[in-house]
Order: structure tokens, then C-alpha cells, then sequence
């Protein structure tokens, strides 16, 4: 939670003024491949999100609703970040902090109504207790039938002091992630002997973000482990918080690169510790820079289509209302260092900066109209990419047969001519254009060409196609599962499609190139000959006898492991971690028959925001992605069956994914 009227917690750092439109010189073209056959994941009915706070006197206004309503909002989250751990529903109060008044429950839900939304509430869990959750699960859907699916349990309570930082109120003797957990399956039971339809959340830490990888004393693990170990079989999904930060426009607009690898560890985490599948929320988010102006946008619109194609089912943006903070000026526009989406009306405290009159919509309030335009419910998100790394792209296919592309132009000078091609899908001549641009307070529309567009400097522009011909074909098939996964082997299953006499192509996803592996008139297939330690992502494809061909299934996603079999083994550990870096120990060990004498470790960093700092018990060295570890004098030999330890000293600004493979002395070892 960012607390309404507090100082941001990143600099906002004055730049320059942008280049007019009409000056504004145009790159070369850029290439954007768009490939319907590289299927992503679906659109839920709650993915564009907003937070509401109880201190906010505007929450459930007719205004606030109707905006909410006009940008395709689908969730709503109440009653407000780190209050919710203070809040007691029945009524109205925060002791400790302020509560506005008509901020109740029953005004909150006039409010989710009127925009045609649906409600993400917090159970209090701090100063609460199951039954105060339970009664508050039984008023809204027992007594008020207002149909309230999503309940989290607690907000941030990672941070009520277990690892040093407290600003998450929690009243309970052990503050440890067990402790949460054990209470959480209390809470879970209470609320759904209420109503056993409901979802229940617990809360996660995020990937590469503290207290990630943290283990504090007495746990048996960090945070995710503990909790997903406990309350994993009790919950229906997990909650997480991404605030990511960034010293200017580029390098916050190039934290969304973290979303795939963040999702990829937390589902790991789920399935390893929780032992089931959960849902992945992210319920508070905001840019890290320029948070109303365009690079909010901008990383709110590229962030929210990450997040949806990475399987995310609601991303809520904090907030609807803040407060003005540090005041700047980015890119010729004013900004108020305000966390939220609608302006607040309010001044600095010397008077001498004032927000534009309340619930003036600022440039992120835009981004969520676009997104809503560009990714609606049931859409499933397929594979887009660009040539030029400030165009980033997304594209999304419709029941209709309608496809649409949300192309993000990050450069604040150049604008961008972009060429677009299409795999899988055959578009009419024209498209619906929408774009907003730097300091526009509105989206316009225009009719212009599928094929080519021209981005304006730091802009947002959505394309809706529509098929030439009619769009029918089979019914897609199932989700793929991959088992039996080895160094070099998968094998996948799937639901079958409906009909007879269908084929089955089985499609790899190589960045927006689909690779088709083979085919099958079953709904099993073994792929061999894979790489060691890579991540594949996978879908199927049905064809009839005619010739046409279904959506791509929803894709799964795994990783070969290591040789079973090899003269090496190598196990890496994170043995102490502080957020941002650790201690690394790797052991090596012989498992041939010979004596190794002399060796070199070879790994590499599985992404650009990881490094090398120190190492000890060999020598060293690190060359962008590579790290050598070679032997010292007294480790130089490993005789058969024995094991050597050596160990690094790593820093990380985002997930912090293990290296896969290691090679000694050119050998693939076994990764254990």
C-alpha cells in the first residue's frame, strides 16, 4: 500500500521537454509480428483492477463509478491496502487511522454496481478474527446477495515486523509466516462454511522484491515456502504486490520485462510447496516513475497485458485516489507524484503546486480505458513482439474472430512507423484505430490500414481487425500437461477437441515463431530431443478434414531437468539472502570413476538482472551473463565420490531465477 499524502518512495527526477508531435523525428520502420498460433492465456472477468481506501471520501460516488464504468474497470478492491489490516466492516472503523464518511461496505457496493464491476475485499486480518470475516462473508452474500467471489486474508502481512520493517498492523503473538498460515486455514473455513463458493487469498511476497528469499529466524523457509507448505491446500489463490521502482521513465518502463520470470517462480513455488493449482493475483501496483503522466501509462498498459498473457486474473492499480507527493515536470507534463488514478484536488503543503480539480483523470486512468478496449473478457492473448526494443507489443483474439494489437511506443522523441505482419490470421484492409498520446486526456478514434500504423512519441495505440471470411474450425483443445519430463524429453496430454476425425498439431513457441513439432490423431504426444535446462512453452492445435484449424489451446509451460546420468553433480543453493543479494554455495562432486584433476565450473545468469559480486574457494571470473569458477590449489583434485564446495556472493534486481545447467570442464553435470 502507498499511504494517501505521503512522500513517494521513489525521486521523481525532472526531464526534458518532449519534441511536438509535428517535430518529432520517425525512426525506421519497426517490424511487429503478430502469431495467432501462439496462444497465451485468457482474459479473466476481473483483470483491469482498481483500489479503493476507506480514507478516500469519493469511494462509491456516483462520479467515481461512472468513471470506473467509462475505462472498462472489472474489479475493485476495498477497503484499502494496509487499513484493511486495522478496518472492522460492520462499523466503518479504522481505529488509528481516518475513515471517510459513505465509505461503508453498502456504499462501496453501490459504487462496483454502478460501474458494472465486482469486488475484491480484504478480510482484516491484523485486529480481526475469522468470525468478524465469516459475518462480513455472510452479510454480503447471504444477506445482500451482493455475490462477493474474492476474499483475501490480510494485506502485506510480510511486513508486520517478522523481517524487521513493521507497517502492517498484526496483533498476533507470532508474526512468523507460519502463524499466518495456520491462522489463514482458520479464516478459510470459517468464510466458507458461510458460503463455500468463494475464493479464498493469502498473501505472497513477490519475486525479486523484499522480503523474497528471506529466511528469518526460526522458519523453516522463506515466506512463500512456509505459507504455500500450510495454507496452500486451503486457499484458491495467492496475492501479490509489485511496486518496482526505477531512477527514470526507461528504466521503470523496463521493469514489466520481470513479469514472466516472476510468475514462472511463484507458480514453481505453488506447485512444489502447495501442491495444487492457484490462482495469481497482483492487487496493488504503480508505475516507478511518472505516475501521472505518460510513463504511468505506459508501464501501466504494457504491465497489465504482461501480467493477463502470463495467466495474472486481476491486476489492481493503486489507487483510484492518493494524494499529491513530490511534483515534477516529465516530458512537458506536470506531474504530482500521485498514486493515483483520479486527481485528489489537493495542493503541497507551501500551497505553491495545486492538482487539477478532483477525479480529473491522470494518463494511467487512460491506459486502463485502452486496456479495456484491447483485451476484453474470455479474449485469449496471443504471441506479439516488435523489432525495435521501446515498441512493445501485445495482441489478443477474439470469439468474434476479431483480433486486436496494443502497441506501446516508449520512445519520448521518435515516433515509430511500424509494419505489421500476421501468422495464423488473415485481416481485412482496415482496422479501428485508438491511440492516446502525451498529455491527451482523451483516446481518439480513427479508421486506418491492419498492416501499418505510425506511433507517436510515448504513445498507446490499440488496432481492431476484423477476419477476412468466415472463422470457424474446431473447438480448441485443452491445456496441454506435461509429463515424464527428463533432460531431452516431454511428454504431453491434453482434453480432446469435439468432433471426428480431427488432427492434432503440437506447436513450440520461439518467440513470436511457432514451431511445429509434429502431429497425432491422439491426445498424447512425446517430444524428444529437446535441450537440457529450457524453458519450452507449448500449444496444441486441432484440425478437421477440411483443413480448419481451432484456437491454440491454453499453453503449458516446463522445463527440462539435467542428465540423469553424468561424470558431475552440482548443487546450487541460496543460503542467505537480504532482498537484493545472497550467498551462494555449490557443491560439486565427482560421480565418474576418475580422479578430476584441475577443473572450470561454467554457468550462466538466467536473466540481465542478475550478477557476479565476489567468490571464494577458486578463482573467479564473470563476463556479462558467464561465471567461471575454476579450482584453487588445495581443491584442484575431486577424487571419485567426493564433493567440493565452493560459494559466490550474488546480487539480483528482480526474480531471481537458479542457473539451470553447469558445465565442468566442458561436461554437463547433473543438476540436483
Amino acid at each position: 500500500m502507498r499511504p494517501r499524502t505521503s512522500l513517494l518512495a521513489f525521486a521523481l527526477v525532472a526531464t526534458t521537454l518532449a519534441i511536438p508531435p509535428a517535430q518529432a523525428q520517425a525512426d525506421p520502420a519497426v517490424t511487429v509480428s503478430v502469431n495467432a498460433r501462439a496462444g497465451l492465456e485468457s482474459v479473466s472477468d476481473a483483470a483491469i483492477g482498481v483500489n479503493h481506501a476507506v480514507w478516500d471520501a469519493e469511494l462509491g460516488t456516483n462520479a467515481v463509478a461512472d468513471l470506473m464504468k467509462n475505462a472498462g474497470v472489472q474489479a475493485m478492491r476495498y477497503p484499502g491496502g494496509s487499513y484493511s489490516d486495522i478496518y472492522h466492516w460492520r462499523d466503518n472503523t479504522a481505529p488509528g487511522g481516518y475513515v471517510a464518511p459513505n465509505t461503508d461496505f453498502d456504499h462501496f457496493m453501490a459504487g462496483v454496481r454502478r460501474a458494472g464491476s465486482q469486488a475484491v475485499v480484504i478480510a482484516n486480518y491484523g485486529t480481526g478474527t475469522p468470525q468478524e470475516a465469516a459475518d462480513w462473508v455472510r452479510y454480503a452474500n447471504i444477506e445482500k446477495n451482493y455475490g462477493v467471489k474474492y476474499w483475501e486474508i490480510g494485506n502485506e502481512l510480510y511486513g508486520n515486523g517478522h523481517y524487521g520493517s513493521a507497517w502492517e498492523a498484526d496483533d498476533h503473538a507470532d508474526k512468523s509466516p507460519a502463524a499466518y498460515a495456520e491462522n489463514v486455514k482458520q479464516f478459510a473455513q470459517a468464510m466458507k462454511a458461510v458460503d463455500p463458493t468463494i475464493k479464498i487469498g493469502a498473501v505472497l511476497t513477490t519475486p525479486g522484491n523484499w522480503p523474497d528469499g528471506i529466511v528469518a529466524g526460526g522458519d523453516a523457509g522463506t515466506w512463500n515456502q512456509v505459507v504455500l507448505s500450510i495454507a496452500g491446500p486451503s486457499v484458491d489463490f495467492v496475492i501479490l504486490h509489485w511496486y518496482p521502482g526505477g531512477s527514470g521513465a526507461a528504466d521503470a518502463l523496463s521493469k514489466t520485462a520481470h513479469v514472466t520470470d516472476a510468475v514462472w517462480l511463484v507458480r514453481n513455488q505453488i506447485t512444489k510447496y502447495a501442491h495444487k493449482d492457484l490462482g495469481i493475483s497482483l492487487t496493488e501496483v504503480n508505475a516507478g516513475y511518472g505516475q501521472n503522466t505518460q510513463p504511468g501509462a505506459l508501464f501501466a498498459a504494457d504491465a497489465y497485458a504482461s501480467l493477463i498473457a502470463a495467466g495474472v486474473f486481476t491486476i489492481d492499480w493503486w489507487n483510484v485516489h492518493n494524494g499529491i507527493g513530490t511534483t515534477s515536470t516529465v516530458e512537458g507534463q506536470p506531474d504530482y507524484g500521485d498514486f493515483g488514478l483520479l486527481s485528489s484536488g489537493g495542493c503541497t503543503t507551501d500551497g505553491s503546486v495545486c492538482e487539477p480539480p478532483m477525479n480529473t483523470p491522470f494518463a494511467p486512468y487512460h491506459a486502463l480505458a485502452m486496456l479495456s478496449k484491447f483485451a476484453r473478457p474470455g479474449d485469449q492473448l496471443v504471441k506479439a513482439a516488435a523489432s525495435d526494443p521501446l515498441v512493445k507489443a501485445h495482441a489478443a483474439r477474439r470469439a468474434n474472430g476479431d483480433l486486436a494489437v496494443l502497441l506501446v511506443n516508449e520512445d519520448p522523441a521518435a515516433a515509430k512507423p511500424v509494419t505489421l505482419s500476421y501468422t495464423g490470421y488473415s485481416p481485412a484492409a482496415t482496422a479501428q484505430v485508438f491511440t492516446h498520446g502525451n498529455g491527451a486526456t482523451a483516446i481518439t478514434t480513427t479508421t486506418g490500414s491492419a498492416t501499418s500504423v505510425t506511433l507517436a512519441p510515448y504513445s498507446l495505440t490499440t488496432l481492431v481487425l476484423r477476419p477476412t471470411g468466415a472463422v470457424t474450425g474446431p473447438a480448441r483443445p485443452g491445456r496441454p500437461a506435461a509429463g515424464a519430463v527428463t533432460a531431452t524429453d516431454a511428454t504431453l496430454t491434453w482434453a480432446p477437441s469435439a468432433g471426428t476425425g480431427l488432427k492434432y498439431e503440437i506447436h513450440r513457441q520461439n518467440g513470436t515463431i511457432t514451431e511445429q513439432w509434429g502431429e497425432t490423431t491422439a491426445t498424447t504426444f512425446t517430444a524428444h530431443n529437446l535441450r537440457p535446462g529450457t524453458r519450452y512453452t507449448v500449444n496444441v492445435i486441432a484440425r478437421d478434414g477440411s483443413g480448419k484449424v481451432s484456437w491454440a489451446s491454453p499453453p503449458v509451460i516446463f522445463q527440462t531437468g539435467t542428465p540423469a546420468a553424468s561424470s558431475c553433480a552440482v548443487t546450487f543453493a541460496d543460503v542467505n539472502d537480504w532482498g537484493n543479494g545472497y550467498v551462494g554455495s555449490i557443491d560439486i562432486t565427482n560421480t565418474g570413476t576418475n580422479p578430476i584433476d584441475t577443473w572450470n565450473l561454467a554457468f550462466s545468469w538466467p536473466t540481465a538482472w542478475q550478477q557476479f559480486n565476489s567468490g571464494w574457494n577458486g578463482t573467479w571470473t564473470s563476463t556479462g551473463s558467464s561465471v567461471l569458477a575454476s579450482n584453487a590449489d588445495f581443491n584442484k583434485v575431486i577424487a571419485p565420490g567426493a564433493t567440493v564446495n565452493i560459494g559466490l556472493v550474488g546480487g539480483y534486481s528482480g526474480p531471481n531465477v537458479p542457473p539451470a545447467l553447469f558445465t565442468l570442464n566442458g561436461t554437463l553435470c547433473t543438476t540436483r
